[in-house]
């Protein structure tokens, strides 16, 4: 039968079990997994299986590290969301949380377009630390990627996105998350993305501020192209901020969106 470990495909007698395979290839190894599942007892393989052995403390070689960061994932997932790309306009609350959410999915080349630069008020809900500010988003959420998930290509813009510029700057992106904070900017990108590339989805929000209930932010569908994730009424205005809970909650719609229609299922 064949099998991977660790990525690399095996192949073993019939029956051949975890265990059999940790004493042959990894004999140091507590961590075992087995098609994406911790398995702590001995069990025999099938055809097709893929096992991980992982020691824990070992800082893993370059040529392992990609493979075994994706140990968790369901199998068959990593192949097809490591060829994705997936632009992000506005790396703020949202942006970067999603930016976050997806390099350690392992996506295989992300967008990032922001013009703003990181202040202290920002960081009560966004993916940056306090050393970082001054920098520009863009480049600052790039770097803290890199830290995250080196094996994912970041392309960055550090400018304003205008219906002039927004189809260059995207035009590799395979699917859109719209991360904006104002209406008006909001509106101009999806209808400037769905002009220039009709056929590909975008991901957007509304509705996430304050600390309303979590159980409120949905994701739905508004048209075949077009996702919405939020409450679709808790706007930021006086007395009612931006805060890391319910931000995140919203980003991570967005995000595992994303992933959805990545792997060619519908996000909801």
């Amino acid at each position: 039968m064949n099998i991977r470990i660790n990525e690399n495909l095996t192949e073993l007698p019939a029956a051949t079990t975890l265990f059999a395979v940790r004493e042959r290839y990894k004999p140091d190894a507590d961590v075992l997994i087995v098609n994406g599942f911790p398995a702590s007892d001995d069990q025999p393989l099938q055809d097709g299986d893929r096992v991980v052995l992982i020691r824990r403390g070992e800082r893993p070689s370059a040529a392992e590290l990609e493979t075994l960061m994706a140990a968790r994932h369901t199998p068959g997932v990593h192949e097809r969301v490591k060829q994705a790309c997936v632009g992000i306009a506005g790396a703020g609350g949202l942006g970067s949380a999603v930016a976050v959410a997806l390099a350690r999915i392992g996506i295989g080349r992300l967008i990032l377009a922001d013009f703003d630069v990181v202040e202290p008020s920002n960081l009560n809900r966004q993916q940056f630390f306090v050393d970082q500010i001054g920098q520009p988003k863009v480049e600052a959420l790039r770097d803290n990627l890199a830290r995250i998930n080196p094996y994912v290509s970041v392309d960055v813009f550090d400018g304003r996105l205008t219906p002039d510029n927004l189809a260059a700057v995207f035009t590799d992106a395979q699917i859109l998350v719209e991360a904006f904070d104002a209406a008006a900017q909001k509106a101009m990108l999806v209808e400037t993305f769905r002009r220039h590339f009709p056929d590909r989805p975008l991901v957007a929000a509304s509705g996430l501020a304050g600390y309303q209930p979590s159980n409120t932010i949905m994701t739905r569908w508004i048209s075949p192209q077009l996702v919405l994730v939020g409450d679709g009424r808790s706007a930021a205005r006086p007395g009612e901020g931006l805060m890391a809970p319910r931000v995140g909650i919203a980003a991570h719609h967005q995000a595992n969106a994303v992933l959805r229609l990545i792997l060619g299922e519908t996000p909801e």
